[in-house]
């Protein structure tokens, strides 16, 4: 198990995984904007991680993901 897991159970619905690369992706914009580029660098890697993850990676199906609490 990695330390920044994206690819669980709760991610599985379309919906979550846009609105957490939007939410980060925005949040960074924000943080420029207000002149705190460390923040911004932080939450901007954070959703480039979060669309490799989600998008090009490859998603794995339902039936790859372990349970919740269950390790490999």
């Amino acid at each position: 198990m990695q330390l920044f897991e994206l690819q669980v159970d709760f991610f599985i619905p379309l919906w979550r995984r846009i609105a957490v690369v939007v939410i980060c992706l925005a949040w960074s914009v924000f943080e420029f904007v207000t002149l705190a580029p460390f923040w911004g660098i932080v939450f901007g890697a954070t959703g480039v991680y979060a669309i490799w993850q989600f998008f090009l990676d490859g998603w794995p199906s339902a039936k790859e993901i372990p349970p919740a609490g269950k390790s490999e």
